[in-house]
């Protein structure tokens, strides 16, 4: 893709927020990541220290997590293995050209962040909404959160107690609600409190693990299964053609990375789009073989009937999994506050903007309004999570905002960044940049429309 010339987006500098803009990006960063300070121009002596090679480990650990228990229900959904491999393979096009989208519009608009670009390229409104989707897609996923604690300590729990599996639920110590709260009060609050989280950078590495851990035990469990799984129905085509779109939001949750993936490309030692192609390209693909690890496998050991977790699925006695659903909770407990900050960050940055406070007059406050932030975010995730015991259901509506950031923002940021350039004669690549762009947007609105509807008026009203 040619660069563009000049300011992409005048509305942006209207805003008069460059110097608090420098200050969110650096709230922003990946914990994994270290950037340098935003600059007109890149200096040779200030470039990233990140190599491609780390840099495809950083963001196949933004893409890996807890989203891969749902990819078995995904491929159910879907109608099946041929099904699910091929909307995956579908979608990981519109995947890879979105991340790479993002590179190109970071260097054209020398921003650090996923918003800060929106904002430069598209303008305030969408900068705005992106900024609020964030912000919404982050609660809901702490809440996903919150949901896969419970329903693995739930299993840890049946298996400890001497009773049945589902005598449990008479002693006070061991009701769900009680359990996701002491965890939550004692581990996840204090780890979201702190103003900086660098710590967190060694514990990712550790979720990252336990991934891996996860997909080798649900494949192996397929090889030799349980003797005394009985036979199941395995579906071999969706029963709906719509039932094919439900699929999407799980596909969409597992591999968003992109809202991370501009700071990882500005921290690299050589950011240039090609070389960032090859890298969002190798992660991507690596990604894929363990989401479809997962989800073949596990689709094909319990068929129709797999849960919307499948971890689930397994007995609670199994020692293998148990450690799965420790590992699991492990990379939870570590992802909350991170997720946390995030939409914290962002919250802070609109309040900033909105007020005409800059980040300097601010500072007496800050620590008042970040406990309270975090405290108001804490308790209501947790008291949604509480009520809301089926992780589908949140994964339905986090899904068609995954969608959002990996086709209607890029999308929209390739089409402005297109008609920006300035050229008296439009080439055949410049129309099919614009083409490849309103599509993008069509299909990523189309999804998130049809899933948040479904989510909806469907799964949120059942």
């Amino acid at each position: 893709m040619a660069q563009g010339t000049g300011s992409i987006n005048s509305d942006y500098k209207d805003w008069e927020w460059s110097a608090d803009a420098g200050e969110r990006a650096r709230l922003l960063q990946s914990p994994s990541v270290e950037t340098v300070p935003k600059s007109g121009e890149r200096q040779g002596n200030s470039l990233g220290a990140t190599s491609a090679l780390g840099a495809v480990f950083i963001v196949v650990n933004a893409a890996l997590g807890a989203g891969l228990l749902n990819f078995p229900a995904a491929f159910n959904m879907a109608g099946g293995v041929a099904a699910g491999i091929a909307l995956q393979m579908c979608m990981l096009i519109f995947i890879i050209g979105g991340l790479v989208i993002l590179a190109y519009c970071s260097q054209a608009s020398n921003e650090r962040t996923y918003q800060e670009v929106v904002w430069a390229v598209c303008g305030k409104v969408p900068g705005v909404l992106c900024e609020v989707a964030i912000a919404v897609y982050t609660f809901g996923t702490c809440i996903a959160f919150l949901i896969i604690i419970g329903d693995q300590q739930d299993k840890i729990i049946a298996a400890l107690v001497t009773e049945p599996e589902g005598a449990g639920s008479s002693r006070w110590y061991t009701d769900r609600k009680f359990t996701i709260s002491i965890t939550a009060f004692l581990l996840i609050l204090p780890l979201s409190i702190p103003k900086e989280i660098g710590f967190q950078k060694y514990a990712s590495s550790l979720s990252v693990i336990g991934t891996w851990y996860v997909t080798a035990v649900i494949i192996i469990k397929y090889i030799w299964p349980d003797k005394e799984l009985a036979p199941v129905e395995i579906p071999t085509s969706p029963s709906t053609w719509m039932a094919i779109f439900n699929a999407m939001p799980t596909i969409c949750f597992g591999f968003q990375c992109h809202v991370s993936s501009v700071p990882v490309f500005n921290s690299m030692k050589q950011p240039e789009v090609k070389t960032w192609g090859a890298v969002v390209t190798a992660a991507m693909v690596i990604a894929l073989f363990v989401y479809t690890g997962t989800g073949v496998c596990g689709f094909l050991t319990f068929g129709a009937g797999v849960d919307q977790d499948v971890l689930l699925s397994y007995p609670s006695n199994d020692i293998p999994v148990a450690l799965a659903r420790a590992f699991i909770i492990l990379c939870v407990l570590t992802s909350y506050p991170i997720l946390h900050f995030c939409g914290r960050a962002v919250l802070e940055g609109l309040w900033l903007r909105y007020t005409g406070v800059t980040v300097e007059e601010d500072v007496v406050r800050e620590r008042r309004r970040r406990l309270l932030q975090t405290i108001s975010w804490f308790l209501l995730t947790l008291l949604l999570a509480l009520f809301i015991p089926d992780i589908g259901k949140v994964i339905s509506v986090i899904g068609g905002l995954a969608a959002c950031f990996i086709f209607v923002f890029p999308g929209l940021c390739l089409i402005q960044a297109k008609l920006s350039e300035i050229q008296e004669t439009k080439a055949i690549s410049w129309w099919a940049q614009v083409s490849y762009g309103v599509f993008m947007v069509t299909l990523g609105a189309f999804i998130f429309g049809q899933t948040t509807a479904n989510a909806i008026f469907v799964d949120l009203t059942a």
